[in-house]
């Protein structure tokens, strides 16, 4: 699948943040709801005089409520719009989207970049605390409170059995033709100063509620009410199980997007395509 730029056209990198908690999610919707998609398009049309909505291309689609830190997404500009807005493009649009969302840089892209085609990873957070006391007042809309002491130890034990290449259809929410097919890099949980225990989350992509579902599945293991083999073992029956619970979208921040150098952008773009299956894996799939 060819992945060029129209001519004419200039394909501009976006690096961005938002805090979730008012958006219904990244993506535009039929029925109107508040996006970051639609509020950066918005913007872009008016701060560029534009008739026309230049669509966004995103590294992540995060759900609703789920924060970002470090997301990535590019738009294709007509040459002459770029070239007349793009040194006061980034103030232009710091003045005109709501504070819930910045943009921190507005640059071309280099050949063969695609915003989700090209990434190699994405870096999640997810925050939560066993405070008895609660969440700090100030760091509530970032951060989930279990209401169970949280044993860290097992928690990591039970990550590492996670980590490689696996179907995590029993993570997911299945999309008809989509895969389940990832590879889980980084699955960690660190105790930071103040009591909040942060779990890094680190894959070439994700599938539709997978980083929340492992959480759930793990703090179900810090609590003690399942043993560290369990989220393994969930994992290998390849299923939904109904006990897998996905915690709340609040505790969620898409952190960082990594890309290959630029030499390899193209490659990647390629690559990403192409549906995967397992080693030894028959059928479709």
């Amino acid at each position: 699948m060819s992945d060029d730029v129209q001519d004419g056209f200039v394909r501009v990198r976006l690096d961005l943040s938002y805090d979730g908690k008012d958006f219904s999610g990244w993506a535009k919707q039929a029925r109107g709801q508040r996006t970051v998609q639609g509020e950066i398009e918005d913007a872009l049309r008016t701060v560029t005089r534009s008739k026309e909505t230049y669509e966004l291309t995103v590294a992540g689609r995060t759900d609703a409520g789920v924060h970002a830190r470090g997301q990535v997404a590019h738009v294709d500009l007509p040459v002459e719009v770029w070239q007349e807005h793009r040194e006061k493009l980034l103030r232009r649009l710091a003045g005109r989207l709501s504070h819930d969302v910045r943009i921190w840089k507005v640059e071309e892209a280099p050949a063969g970049f695609n915003a989700r085609f090209s990434a190699i990873w994405r870096r999640y957070a997810y925050r939560v605390t066993d405070n008895p006391g609660g969440v700090d007042p100030l760091l509530r809309g970032h951060v989930l409170w279990h209401d169970w002491p949280l044993d860290m130890d097992a928690m990591n034990e039970a990550a590492a059995a996670l980590i490689g290449e696996h179907d995590f259809a029993a993570y997911c929410k299945k999309r008809e033709g989509a895969t389940t097919i990832r590879t889980l890099q980084e699955l960690r949980w660190e105790r930071r100063p103040g009591g909040v225990l942060e779990a890094t989350v680190k894959a070439d992509a994700f599938c539709h509620n997978m980083v929340r579902s492992l959480v759930g599945a793990l703090l179900f293991v810090g609590d003690g009410h399942r043993p560290a083999d369990w989220p393994a073992k969930v994992l290998a029956a390849g299923v939904r199980d109904s006990a897998v619970h996905v915690v709340r979208p609040h505790g969620l921040t898409l952190e960082e997007v990594g890309y290959p150098a630029d030499d390899l952008l193209a490659a990647r773009n390629r690559e990403a395509r192409n549906k995967r299956s397992l080693p030894g894996a028959t059928g479709c799939c």
